[in-house]
């Protein structure tokens, strides 16, 4: 199994600094361009669907989060999602709290049509968006990410693209492939929207990638290792959103190497 070297995802990311375009939620848009700057790569937030697909066509990567939904959103998004596919750009979806709402599940389907490079979930929004009956209370994953591998392996294969499920042990497959990334720290989920950020990573991360569940892999790696360094100086969660971006900023070859937890496979 061909081994993945986060450090050099990383460089590249720092090299080329690909300018990443997010229709985020409200509630990400800061956060999200910070946690975008601290690793290294150029954050814009565009959602009118006047000017959307035109600026995914300037962009390097495009993240789709459902979070705080509005029609004309939606319209931005699906218009930037095929601008996309028509220019040969990644794109991320960040399908949350997709099975809470008809609304959701409805945009969830129709931003799965259009073939997301990558799609990066917790379990419960992964098996809602593969049509299962996920036990999702709002945004917050109540399945055990195992119980999602089935749901990614088949949305991984519906889409031709990558799955990531994310929680204390992410999984990220293709169909093919299987990884399972480890670490990070228990008080990232009591940050908000550093799930929505990783989303802007995972983009980062695919621009100019050659092969995009290594890129996928990659991000997800080095994001956890940054959490696991936050948290060795962190006292409560503001402290740590602090610490967060400065570990991300200072992210090295050396801390990678060292801390860096991952497991290949072939998908079962």
């Amino acid at each position: 199994m061909h081994h993945i070297d986060p450090a050099a995802h990383l460089a590249r990311v720092r090299e080329t600094r690909p300018l990443v375009h997010n229709i985020t939620n409200h509630v990400a848009m800061n956060s999200m361009a910070n946690v975008l700057l601290a690793i290294g790569a150029s954050p814009a937030m565009v959602h009118a669907r006047e000017e959307a697909a035109e600026f995914t066509a300037l962009a390097g990567a495009l993240t789709i989060n459902i979070g705080t939904l509005s029609p004309h959103w939606v319209d931005a998004m699906e218009a930037a999602a095929l601008a996309a596919g028509e220019t040969g750009r990644p794109w991320v979806l960040d399908p949350v709290a997709v099975g809470a709402t008809r609304y959701r599940r409805e945009t969830g389907a129709r931003l799965l049509a259009l073939a997301p490079t990558v799609i990066r979930g917790n379990a419960s929004e992964i098996i809602a968006l593969a049509g299962g009956a996920g036990g999702g209370r709002g945004v917050d994953s109540t399945d055990p990410a195992e119980a999602a591998l089935e749901a990614a392996r088949r949305l991984a294969e519906h889409t031709g693209g990558v799955v990531a499920v994310t929680g204390e042990v992410d999984l990220v497959t293709d169909g093919r492939r299987l990884a399972q990334v480890r670490g990070g720290h228990p008080l990232m989920p009591r940050v908000t929207t550093l799930g929505c950020a990783l989303t802007g990573v995972v983009a980062a991360f695919l621009a100019g990638a050659d092969d995009s569940f290594e890129a996928t892999t990659a991000a997800l790696a080095s994001y956890a290792v940054a959490g696991e360094l936050a948290g060795e100086v962190a006292r409560g969660p503001g402290s740590f959103a602090v610490a967060f971006l400065d570990a991300l900023y200072h992210l090295d070859h050396e801390a990678l190497a060292e801390r860096a937890r991952l497991e290949m496979a072939d998908a079962p």
